[in-house]
Protein backbone atom coordinates (compact mmCIF):
# COMPACT_ATOMS: atom_id res chain seq x y z
CA UNK A 1 0.00 0.00 0.00
CA UNK A 2 1.22 3.50 -0.86
CA UNK A 3 1.84 5.84 2.07
CA UNK A 4 1.58 9.62 2.12
CA UNK A 5 2.34 12.34 4.66
CA UNK A 6 -0.12 15.20 5.11
CA UNK A 7 1.37 18.65 5.70
CA UNK A 8 -1.00 21.46 6.69
CA UNK A 9 -0.02 25.08 6.11
CA UNK A 10 -3.35 26.73 6.95
CA UNK A 11 -1.77 28.72 9.78
CA UNK A 12 0.82 30.27 7.46
CA UNK A 13 0.04 29.96 3.76
CA UNK A 14 -3.71 29.86 4.39
CA UNK A 15 -3.52 33.07 6.39
CA UNK A 16 -2.07 34.80 3.33
CA UNK A 17 -5.49 34.55 1.71
CA UNK A 18 -7.51 37.73 1.31
CA UNK A 19 -9.62 38.67 4.36
CA UNK A 20 -8.20 35.82 6.45
CA UNK A 21 -6.50 36.50 9.76
CA UNK A 22 -5.79 34.35 12.80
CA UNK A 23 -4.60 35.60 16.15
CA UNK A 24 -1.94 33.49 17.91
CA UNK A 25 -4.71 32.20 20.18
CA UNK A 26 -6.82 31.29 17.12
CA UNK A 27 -3.87 29.39 15.71
CA UNK A 28 -3.49 27.39 18.91
CA UNK A 29 -7.15 26.29 18.70
CA UNK A 30 -6.78 25.47 15.01
CA UNK A 31 -3.57 23.53 15.54
CA UNK A 32 -5.26 21.33 18.14
CA UNK A 33 -8.16 20.58 15.79
CA UNK A 34 -5.85 19.90 12.83
CA UNK A 35 -3.81 17.55 15.00
CA UNK A 36 -6.97 15.81 16.19
CA UNK A 37 -7.92 15.19 12.55
CA UNK A 38 -4.78 13.11 12.05
CA UNK A 39 -2.57 15.47 10.02
CA UNK A 40 1.15 14.63 10.21
CA UNK A 41 2.70 18.11 10.02
CA UNK A 42 1.34 21.53 11.03
CA UNK A 43 3.18 24.58 9.77
CA UNK A 44 2.74 27.30 12.38
CA UNK A 45 4.17 30.33 10.59
CA UNK A 46 7.35 32.29 9.92
CA UNK A 47 8.75 33.31 13.35
CA UNK A 48 11.39 35.54 11.79
CA UNK A 49 8.90 37.64 9.85
CA UNK A 50 6.24 38.74 12.36
CA UNK A 51 5.63 38.83 16.13
CA UNK A 52 2.31 36.98 15.80
CA UNK A 53 4.04 33.84 14.52
CA UNK A 54 6.69 34.13 17.22
CA UNK A 55 3.95 34.35 19.86
CA UNK A 56 2.21 31.28 18.46
CA UNK A 57 5.33 29.16 18.85
CA UNK A 58 5.68 30.35 22.43
CA UNK A 59 2.12 29.22 23.14
CA UNK A 60 2.57 25.98 21.20
CA UNK A 61 5.42 24.81 23.46
CA UNK A 62 2.79 23.74 25.99
CA UNK A 63 0.79 21.64 23.50
CA UNK A 64 1.21 17.87 23.39
CA UNK A 65 0.28 16.92 19.85
CA UNK A 66 -1.12 13.45 19.28
CA UNK A 67 -0.54 13.00 15.57
CA UNK A 68 1.30 16.03 14.24
CA UNK A 69 4.78 17.50 14.30
CA UNK A 70 4.95 21.28 14.48
CA UNK A 71 6.94 23.01 11.75
CA UNK A 72 8.37 26.53 11.60
CA UNK A 73 8.74 28.14 8.19
CA UNK A 74 11.43 30.43 6.82
CA UNK A 75 13.81 31.18 3.97
CA UNK A 76 17.40 30.36 3.20
CA UNK A 77 20.07 32.66 4.63
CA UNK A 78 20.53 36.27 3.62
CA UNK A 79 22.79 36.48 0.51
CA UNK A 80 25.20 38.73 2.43
CA UNK A 81 25.34 36.77 5.72
CA UNK A 82 26.66 33.48 6.99
CA UNK A 83 24.04 31.00 8.12
CA UNK A 84 25.25 31.26 11.74
CA UNK A 85 24.69 35.04 11.72
CA UNK A 86 21.36 35.07 9.89
CA UNK A 87 18.57 36.35 12.20
CA UNK A 88 15.81 34.49 10.35
CA UNK A 89 17.56 31.13 10.61
CA UNK A 90 18.25 31.73 14.29
CA UNK A 91 14.60 32.67 14.83
CA UNK A 92 13.65 29.28 13.37
CA UNK A 93 15.90 27.56 15.88
CA UNK A 94 14.62 29.71 18.75
CA UNK A 95 10.99 28.80 17.88
CA UNK A 96 11.56 25.40 19.42
CA UNK A 97 9.72 23.69 16.56
CA UNK A 98 11.00 20.13 15.99
CA UNK A 99 10.60 20.54 12.22
CA UNK A 100 11.84 23.44 10.11
CA UNK A 101 10.70 24.04 6.55
CA UNK A 102 12.80 26.43 4.52
CA UNK A 103 12.29 27.55 0.97
CA UNK A 104 14.89 28.43 -1.62
CA UNK A 105 14.79 29.75 -5.15
CA UNK A 106 14.58 27.23 -8.00
CA UNK A 107 13.88 29.62 -10.86
CA UNK A 108 16.88 31.45 -12.27
CA UNK A 109 14.59 34.37 -13.14
CA UNK A 110 14.00 34.98 -9.43
CA UNK A 111 17.64 34.51 -8.51
CA UNK A 112 19.01 36.98 -11.08
CA UNK A 113 16.16 39.42 -11.72
CA UNK A 114 14.23 39.52 -8.43
CA UNK A 115 16.94 38.87 -5.82
CA UNK A 116 19.78 40.43 -7.85
CA UNK A 117 21.87 37.45 -6.79
CA UNK A 118 24.20 35.05 -8.55
CA UNK A 119 23.24 31.50 -9.41
CA UNK A 120 26.28 30.18 -7.53
CA UNK A 121 25.53 32.08 -4.33
CA UNK A 122 21.93 30.89 -4.38
CA UNK A 123 23.14 27.29 -4.41
CA UNK A 124 25.44 28.03 -1.47
CA UNK A 125 22.58 29.66 0.43
CA UNK A 126 20.45 26.53 0.03
CA UNK A 127 23.14 24.06 1.03
CA UNK A 128 24.49 26.05 3.99
CA UNK A 129 21.05 26.87 5.39
CA UNK A 130 19.94 23.24 5.35
CA UNK A 131 23.20 22.09 6.94
CA UNK A 132 22.99 24.77 9.66
CA UNK A 133 19.46 23.76 10.67
CA UNK A 134 20.26 20.06 10.62
CA UNK A 135 23.27 20.82 12.81
CA UNK A 136 20.86 22.00 15.49
CA UNK A 137 19.10 18.64 15.53
CA UNK A 138 15.96 19.62 13.63
CA UNK A 139 14.11 17.72 10.94
CA UNK A 140 14.41 19.82 7.78
CA UNK A 141 11.96 19.96 4.90
CA UNK A 142 13.13 21.82 1.82
CA UNK A 143 10.51 23.66 -0.26
CA UNK A 144 11.78 24.29 -3.78
CA UNK A 145 9.88 27.50 -4.55
CA UNK A 146 8.76 28.09 -8.16
CA UNK A 147 10.23 24.70 -9.04
CA UNK A 148 7.96 23.83 -11.94
CA UNK A 149 8.31 27.24 -13.61
CA UNK A 150 12.05 27.12 -13.03
CA UNK A 151 12.32 23.63 -14.46
CA UNK A 152 10.40 24.58 -17.59
CA UNK A 153 12.82 27.41 -18.37
CA UNK A 154 16.10 25.99 -17.04
CA UNK A 155 15.84 22.35 -15.97
CA UNK A 156 19.58 22.00 -15.35
CA UNK A 157 19.65 24.79 -12.78
CA UNK A 158 16.40 23.75 -11.11
CA UNK A 159 17.89 20.29 -10.54
CA UNK A 160 21.08 21.87 -9.18
CA UNK A 161 19.03 23.63 -6.49
CA UNK A 162 17.62 20.27 -5.37
CA UNK A 163 21.14 18.82 -5.40
CA UNK A 164 22.28 21.67 -3.15
CA UNK A 165 19.52 20.92 -0.66
CA UNK A 166 20.35 17.22 -0.77
CA UNK A 167 24.08 17.88 -0.31
CA UNK A 168 23.20 20.04 2.69
CA UNK A 169 21.42 17.05 4.22
CA UNK A 170 17.75 17.51 3.28
CA UNK A 171 15.97 14.25 2.54
CA UNK A 172 12.49 15.70 2.02
CA UNK A 173 12.32 17.75 -1.16
CA UNK A 174 9.02 19.48 -1.90
CA UNK A 175 8.38 20.70 -5.44
CA UNK A 176 6.32 23.89 -5.40
CA UNK A 177 3.97 25.12 -8.12
CA UNK A 178 4.09 28.57 -6.54
CA UNK A 179 2.35 30.42 -9.38
CA UNK A 180 -0.28 27.71 -9.74
CA UNK A 181 0.08 27.55 -13.51
CA UNK A 182 1.09 23.93 -14.06
CA UNK A 183 -1.09 21.15 -15.42
CA UNK A 184 -1.22 17.53 -14.22
CA UNK A 185 0.58 16.31 -17.33
CA UNK A 186 3.44 18.72 -16.58
CA UNK A 187 3.59 17.67 -12.94
CA UNK A 188 3.78 14.02 -13.98
CA UNK A 189 6.52 14.65 -16.53
CA UNK A 190 8.68 16.88 -14.33
CA UNK A 191 8.34 14.74 -11.20
CA UNK A 192 9.29 11.67 -13.22
CA UNK A 193 12.40 13.42 -14.54
CA UNK A 194 13.35 14.57 -11.03
CA UNK A 195 13.05 11.11 -9.51
CA UNK A 196 15.02 9.63 -12.40
CA UNK A 197 17.76 12.23 -11.86
CA UNK A 198 18.17 11.15 -8.22
CA UNK A 199 17.91 7.40 -8.82
CA UNK A 200 21.52 6.89 -7.75
CA UNK A 201 21.21 8.93 -4.54
CA UNK A 202 22.76 7.10 -1.60
CA UNK A 203 19.87 7.87 0.76
CA UNK A 204 16.15 7.67 0.15
CA UNK A 205 14.43 10.94 -0.76
CA UNK A 206 10.85 11.79 0.16
CA UNK A 207 9.36 13.95 -2.58
CA UNK A 208 6.54 16.35 -1.86
CA UNK A 209 4.13 18.61 -3.72
CA UNK A 210 3.00 22.13 -2.83
CA UNK A 211 0.38 23.28 -5.34
CA UNK A 212 -1.44 26.58 -5.73
CA UNK A 213 -4.83 26.82 -7.38
CA UNK A 214 -4.51 29.60 -9.96
CA UNK A 215 -5.59 27.23 -12.75
CA UNK A 216 -8.04 25.32 -10.52
CA UNK A 217 -5.60 22.40 -10.68
CA UNK A 218 -4.14 22.34 -7.15
CA UNK A 219 -6.02 19.24 -6.02
CA UNK A 220 -5.52 17.48 -9.36
CA UNK A 221 -1.80 18.30 -9.37
CA UNK A 222 -1.41 17.07 -5.79
CA UNK A 223 -3.17 13.79 -6.53
CA UNK A 224 -1.19 13.37 -9.74
CA UNK A 225 2.06 13.90 -7.84
CA UNK A 226 1.20 11.16 -5.35
CA UNK A 227 0.34 8.83 -8.22
CA UNK A 228 3.81 9.49 -9.60
CA UNK A 229 5.92 9.05 -6.51
CA UNK A 230 5.37 12.04 -4.19
CA UNK A 231 4.97 11.03 -0.55
CA UNK A 232 4.17 14.38 1.04
CA UNK A 233 1.24 16.63 0.17
CA UNK A 234 1.19 20.21 1.40
CA UNK A 235 -2.07 22.12 1.43
CA UNK A 236 -4.57 24.04 3.52
CA UNK A 237 -7.97 23.31 5.00
CA UNK A 238 -10.65 24.61 2.59
CA UNK A 239 -7.94 25.60 0.12
CA UNK A 240 -7.39 28.98 1.77
CA UNK A 241 -4.31 30.82 0.58
CA UNK A 242 -2.86 33.65 -1.43
CA UNK A 243 -4.59 34.65 -4.69
CA UNK A 244 -6.72 31.63 -5.67
CA UNK A 245 -5.58 29.54 -2.74
CA UNK A 246 -3.72 26.29 -2.15
CA UNK A 247 -4.54 22.63 -2.61
CA UNK A 248 -7.62 21.92 -0.49
CA UNK A 249 -6.79 19.16 1.98
CA UNK A 250 -10.49 18.49 2.57
CA UNK A 251 -10.58 17.20 -1.02
CA UNK A 252 -7.06 15.80 -1.34
CA UNK A 253 -7.31 13.61 1.76
CA UNK A 254 -10.58 11.78 0.84
CA UNK A 255 -9.36 11.26 -2.72
CA UNK A 256 -6.12 9.70 -1.54
CA UNK A 257 -7.75 7.61 1.19
CA UNK A 258 -10.97 6.52 -0.52
CA UNK A 259 -10.22 6.64 -4.24
CA UNK A 260 -6.55 5.62 -4.38
CA UNK A 261 -6.32 3.52 -1.20
CA UNK A 262 -3.34 5.57 -0.02
CA UNK A 263 -2.45 5.11 3.65
CA UNK A 264 -2.57 8.71 4.88
CA UNK A 265 -5.30 8.96 7.54
CA UNK A 266 -7.32 6.63 9.74
CA UNK A 267 -10.99 6.01 9.05
CA UNK A 268 -11.82 7.59 12.41
CA UNK A 269 -9.90 10.78 11.60
CA UNK A 270 -11.36 10.94 8.10
CA UNK A 271 -14.80 11.34 9.67
CA UNK A 272 -13.58 14.56 11.31
CA UNK A 273 -12.76 16.30 8.02
CA UNK A 274 -16.15 17.99 7.60
CA UNK A 275 -16.18 19.39 11.12
CA UNK A 276 -12.59 20.54 10.72
CA UNK A 277 -13.57 22.37 7.54
CA UNK A 278 -16.44 24.14 9.29
CA UNK A 279 -14.29 25.00 12.34
CA UNK A 280 -11.60 26.60 10.19
CA UNK A 281 -14.23 28.55 8.22
CA UNK A 282 -15.83 29.91 11.36
CA UNK A 283 -12.48 30.81 12.94
CA UNK A 284 -11.51 32.63 9.74
CA UNK A 285 -14.94 34.30 9.67
CA UNK A 286 -15.46 32.99 6.15
CA UNK A 287 -18.80 31.65 4.92
CA UNK A 288 -18.51 27.88 4.31
CA UNK A 289 -18.98 26.95 0.65
CA UNK A 290 -22.00 24.69 0.32
CA UNK A 291 -20.66 23.24 -2.92
CA UNK A 292 -17.25 22.28 -1.54
CA UNK A 293 -16.62 18.62 -2.50
CA UNK A 294 -16.84 16.01 0.26
CA UNK A 295 -17.43 18.45 3.15
CA UNK A 296 -19.86 21.05 1.78
CA UNK A 297 -23.46 21.19 2.90
CA UNK A 298 -24.58 20.45 -0.68
CA UNK A 299 -22.00 17.74 -1.42
CA UNK A 300 -24.59 14.99 -0.86
CA UNK A 301 -27.78 16.99 -1.37
CA UNK A 302 -30.45 15.65 -3.73
CA UNK A 303 -33.23 17.73 -5.24
CA UNK A 304 -34.68 16.02 -8.32
CA UNK A 305 -37.47 13.57 -7.55
CA UNK A 306 -35.98 10.82 -9.72
CA UNK A 307 -32.63 11.19 -7.92
CA UNK A 308 -34.25 10.94 -4.50
CA UNK A 309 -36.29 7.91 -5.46
CA UNK A 310 -33.12 6.14 -6.61
CA UNK A 311 -31.09 7.17 -3.55
CA UNK A 312 -33.82 5.78 -1.29
CA UNK A 313 -33.34 2.40 -2.96
CA UNK A 314 -29.60 2.36 -3.72
CA UNK A 315 -27.59 5.34 -2.37
CA UNK A 316 -24.59 4.70 -4.62
CA UNK A 317 -26.81 5.26 -7.65
CA UNK A 318 -26.26 8.99 -7.13
CA UNK A 319 -23.46 9.16 -4.52
CA UNK A 320 -19.81 8.38 -5.28
CA UNK A 321 -19.04 7.60 -1.60
CA UNK A 322 -20.93 7.11 1.64
CA UNK A 323 -21.12 10.66 3.08
CA UNK A 324 -20.61 9.39 6.62
CA UNK A 325 -17.06 8.35 5.74
CA UNK A 326 -16.08 12.04 5.66
CA UNK A 327 -18.37 13.08 8.49
CA UNK A 328 -21.03 14.46 6.16
CA UNK A 329 -24.63 13.43 5.67
CA UNK A 330 -27.16 12.92 2.92
CA UNK A 331 -29.65 15.74 2.45
CA UNK A 332 -32.85 15.72 0.44
CA UNK A 333 -34.03 19.12 -0.70
CA UNK A 334 -37.64 20.11 -1.12
CA UNK A 335 -38.56 22.62 -3.80
CA UNK A 336 -40.89 23.09 -6.73
CA UNK A 337 -39.00 20.23 -8.40
CA UNK A 338 -39.82 17.93 -5.47
CA UNK A 339 -41.78 14.78 -5.82
CA UNK A 340 -43.45 12.39 -3.40
CA UNK A 341 -40.12 10.67 -2.65
CA UNK A 342 -38.53 13.96 -1.59
CA UNK A 343 -41.36 14.77 0.78
CA UNK A 344 -41.39 11.33 2.39
CA UNK A 345 -37.63 11.32 2.85
CA UNK A 346 -37.57 14.88 4.17
CA UNK A 347 -40.41 14.21 6.58
CA UNK A 348 -38.48 11.29 8.08
CA UNK A 349 -35.31 13.38 8.29
CA UNK A 350 -37.07 16.28 10.01
CA UNK A 351 -39.08 14.08 12.31
CA UNK A 352 -42.50 14.88 10.84
CA UNK A 353 -45.00 12.00 10.91
CA UNK A 354 -47.05 11.85 7.70
CA UNK A 355 -49.23 9.27 9.47
CA UNK A 356 -49.12 6.98 6.47
CA UNK A 357 -51.51 9.21 4.55
CA UNK A 358 -50.67 9.82 0.89
CA UNK A 359 -52.95 12.86 0.98
CA UNK A 360 -50.63 14.52 3.49
CA UNK A 361 -47.70 14.06 1.13
CA UNK A 362 -49.68 15.38 -1.83
CA UNK A 363 -50.82 18.41 0.16
CA UNK A 364 -47.24 19.22 1.16
CA UNK A 365 -45.98 18.88 -2.42
CA UNK A 366 -48.74 21.14 -3.73
CA UNK A 367 -48.24 23.74 -0.99
CA UNK A 368 -44.46 23.81 -1.37
CA UNK A 369 -44.75 24.31 -5.12
CA UNK A 370 -47.30 27.08 -4.62
CA UNK A 371 -45.16 28.85 -2.01
CA UNK A 372 -42.01 28.56 -4.13
CA UNK A 373 -43.90 30.09 -7.02
CA UNK A 374 -44.56 32.95 -4.61
CA UNK A 375 -40.84 33.35 -3.85
CA UNK A 376 -40.04 30.91 -1.05
CA UNK A 377 -37.04 28.57 -1.33
CA UNK A 378 -37.34 25.69 1.09
CA UNK A 379 -34.21 23.85 0.00
CA UNK A 380 -32.24 26.58 1.81
CA UNK A 381 -34.66 27.06 4.71
CA UNK A 382 -35.33 23.69 6.30
CA UNK A 383 -36.41 25.25 9.58
CA UNK A 384 -39.39 26.89 7.90
CA UNK A 385 -40.04 23.74 5.85
CA UNK A 386 -40.50 21.65 8.97
CA UNK A 387 -43.00 24.16 10.34
CA UNK A 388 -44.96 24.11 7.06
CA UNK A 389 -45.08 20.31 7.14
CA UNK A 390 -46.30 20.32 10.74
CA UNK A 391 -49.00 22.88 9.97
CA UNK A 392 -50.28 20.86 7.00
CA UNK A 393 -50.44 17.67 9.10
CA UNK A 394 -52.02 19.33 12.16
CA UNK A 395 -48.91 18.76 14.28
CA UNK A 396 -47.81 22.37 14.72
CA UNK A 397 -48.18 23.67 18.27
CA UNK A 398 -47.14 27.32 18.45
CA UNK A 399 -45.13 28.27 21.53
CA UNK A 400 -46.23 31.90 21.16
CA UNK A 401 -48.62 33.97 19.08
CA UNK A 402 -48.07 37.49 17.82
CA UNK A 403 -50.76 39.95 18.78
CA UNK A 404 -49.02 43.06 17.42
CA UNK A 405 -45.73 44.86 17.05
CA UNK A 406 -44.64 48.38 16.23
CA UNK A 407 -41.25 49.47 14.90
CA UNK A 408 -40.05 53.06 14.82
CA UNK A 409 -36.92 54.39 13.16
CA UNK A 410 -35.31 57.62 14.29
CA UNK A 411 -32.59 59.75 12.76
CA UNK A 412 -31.02 62.97 13.90
CA UNK A 413 -27.97 65.00 12.98
CA UNK A 414 -25.84 63.56 15.73
CA UNK A 415 -26.17 59.80 15.14
CA UNK A 416 -27.11 57.28 12.44
CA UNK A 417 -30.54 55.66 12.27
CA UNK A 418 -31.56 53.65 15.30
CA UNK A 419 -34.66 51.55 15.87
CA UNK A 420 -37.12 50.82 18.64
CA UNK A 421 -39.56 47.89 18.64
CA UNK A 422 -42.55 47.25 20.89
CA UNK A 423 -44.12 43.79 20.75
CA UNK A 424 -47.18 42.07 22.23
CA UNK A 425 -47.22 38.27 22.22
CA UNK A 426 -49.41 35.61 23.80
CA UNK A 427 -47.84 32.58 25.48
CA UNK A 428 -50.55 30.18 26.56
CA UNK A 429 -52.95 32.41 28.42
CA UNK A 430 -50.31 34.94 29.35
CA UNK A 431 -49.76 38.16 27.42
CA UNK A 432 -46.29 39.68 27.31
CA UNK A 433 -45.67 43.28 26.24
CA UNK A 434 -42.10 44.54 25.98
CA UNK A 435 -39.84 46.80 23.96
CA UNK A 436 -36.19 46.98 22.92
CA UNK A 437 -33.79 48.89 20.74
CA UNK A 438 -31.55 47.61 17.98
CA UNK A 439 -29.17 48.65 15.24
CA UNK A 440 -31.93 48.07 12.69
CA UNK A 441 -35.60 47.08 12.64
CA UNK A 442 -34.87 43.35 12.58
CA UNK A 443 -32.34 43.67 15.39
CA UNK A 444 -34.87 45.63 17.45
CA UNK A 445 -37.61 43.03 16.79
CA UNK A 446 -35.23 40.20 17.64
CA UNK A 447 -34.27 41.87 20.92
CA UNK A 448 -37.88 42.66 21.83
CA UNK A 449 -39.17 39.15 21.07
CA UNK A 450 -36.26 37.57 22.92
CA UNK A 451 -36.94 39.85 25.91
CA UNK A 452 -40.63 38.90 25.93
CA UNK A 453 -39.99 35.15 25.79
CA UNK A 454 -36.74 34.62 27.69
CA UNK A 455 -38.31 34.59 31.15
CA UNK A 456 -40.60 31.76 30.06
CA UNK A 457 -38.12 30.01 27.77
CA UNK A 458 -34.61 30.57 29.21
CA UNK A 459 -33.13 28.22 26.62
CA UNK A 460 -33.43 31.07 24.10
CA UNK A 461 -30.32 32.56 25.69
CA UNK A 462 -28.36 29.92 23.75
CA UNK A 463 -29.82 30.91 20.36
CA UNK A 464 -28.27 33.66 18.31
CA UNK A 465 -28.95 35.18 14.90
CA UNK A 466 -25.74 34.68 12.89
CA UNK A 467 -26.69 35.72 9.36
CA UNK A 468 -29.36 37.86 7.74
CA UNK A 469 -29.83 38.02 3.98
CA UNK A 470 -32.27 40.06 1.91
CA UNK A 471 -32.84 39.50 -1.78
CA UNK A 472 -35.18 41.33 -4.13
CA UNK A 473 -36.99 38.59 -6.05
CA UNK A 474 -37.97 40.68 -9.06
CA UNK A 475 -36.73 44.24 -9.19
CA UNK A 476 -38.98 45.27 -12.07
CA UNK A 477 -41.71 46.24 -9.61
CA UNK A 478 -39.44 48.83 -7.99
CA UNK A 479 -40.22 49.51 -4.33
CA UNK A 480 -43.29 47.23 -4.58
CA UNK A 481 -41.13 44.24 -5.47
CA UNK A 482 -41.19 41.15 -3.28
CA UNK A 483 -38.22 40.50 -1.04
CA UNK A 484 -36.96 37.21 0.35
CA UNK A 485 -35.40 37.25 3.81
CA UNK A 486 -33.26 34.39 5.09
CA UNK A 487 -32.24 34.22 8.73
CA UNK A 488 -29.61 31.76 9.89
CA UNK A 489 -29.61 31.01 13.62
CA UNK A 490 -27.61 28.73 15.81
CA UNK A 491 -27.62 27.29 19.29
CA UNK A 492 -24.98 25.16 20.99
CA UNK A 493 -25.50 22.19 18.67
CA UNK A 494 -27.42 23.25 15.56
CA UNK A 495 -27.50 25.73 12.71
CA UNK A 496 -30.89 26.30 11.09
CA UNK A 497 -32.32 28.63 8.46
CA UNK A 498 -35.78 30.15 8.18
CA UNK A 499 -37.39 32.24 5.45
CA UNK A 500 -39.95 34.97 4.89
CA UNK A 501 -41.34 36.52 1.68
CA UNK A 502 -43.40 39.68 1.29
CA UNK A 503 -43.62 43.00 -0.54
CA UNK A 504 -42.74 44.53 2.83
CA UNK A 505 -39.23 43.85 4.15
CA UNK A 506 -40.33 44.11 7.78
CA UNK A 507 -43.11 41.59 7.26
CA UNK A 508 -40.75 39.18 5.46
CA UNK A 509 -38.20 39.63 8.25
CA UNK A 510 -40.82 38.94 10.92
CA UNK A 511 -41.90 35.72 9.19
CA UNK A 512 -38.33 34.44 9.16
CA UNK A 513 -37.61 35.66 12.68
CA UNK A 514 -40.77 34.15 14.19
CA UNK A 515 -40.08 30.83 12.45
CA UNK A 516 -36.58 30.74 13.92
CA UNK A 517 -37.94 31.10 17.45
CA UNK A 518 -40.75 28.58 16.88
CA UNK A 519 -38.28 26.08 15.39
CA UNK A 520 -35.82 26.45 18.26
CA UNK A 521 -38.52 26.03 20.91
CA UNK A 522 -39.98 23.02 19.11
CA UNK A 523 -36.54 21.34 18.98
CA UNK A 524 -36.03 21.85 22.70
CA UNK A 525 -39.52 20.58 23.45
CA UNK A 526 -38.88 17.39 21.46
CA UNK A 527 -35.58 16.79 23.24
CA UNK A 528 -37.27 17.23 26.60
CA UNK A 529 -39.90 14.64 25.69
CA UNK A 530 -37.19 12.17 24.66
CA UNK A 531 -35.43 12.45 28.01
CA UNK A 532 -38.57 12.08 30.14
Amino acid sequence: MTHALLYDTTLRDGMQGENIFFTPEDKVKLAKRIDDAGIHYIEGGWPGSNPGAKRFFELAKDIDFTHAKLAAFGSTRNPLKNAEDDPNLNALIDSGAPVITIFGKSWDLHVKEVMDNTLENNLSMIKESVAFLLGHGREVIYDAEHFFDGFKENPEYALQTLEAAYDGGARTLVLCDTNGGSLPSEVEDILTRVTRHFESAKEEIVYGIHAHNDCAMAVANSVCAVQNGARMVQGTVNGYGERCGNADLTAVIPILALKLDVDCISAECLKKIKNLSRFVSETANMTPLNGRPFVGKSAFAHKGGIHVSAVNKIPRAYEHIDPERVGNQRRVLVSEQAGKSNIEYKARELGVDLKGKEQNGRNIVATVKELEEDGFEFDIAEGSLKLVMEKLTDQFRPHFELMSFRVTIEKDQERPCYCHAMIKVKVGRKIEITSAEGDGPVSALDNALRKALSTIFPELDHMHLVDFKVRVIDGREGTAAKVRVLIESRDENNIFTTIGVSEDIIEASWQALADSFQYKLAMDSEKQKETT
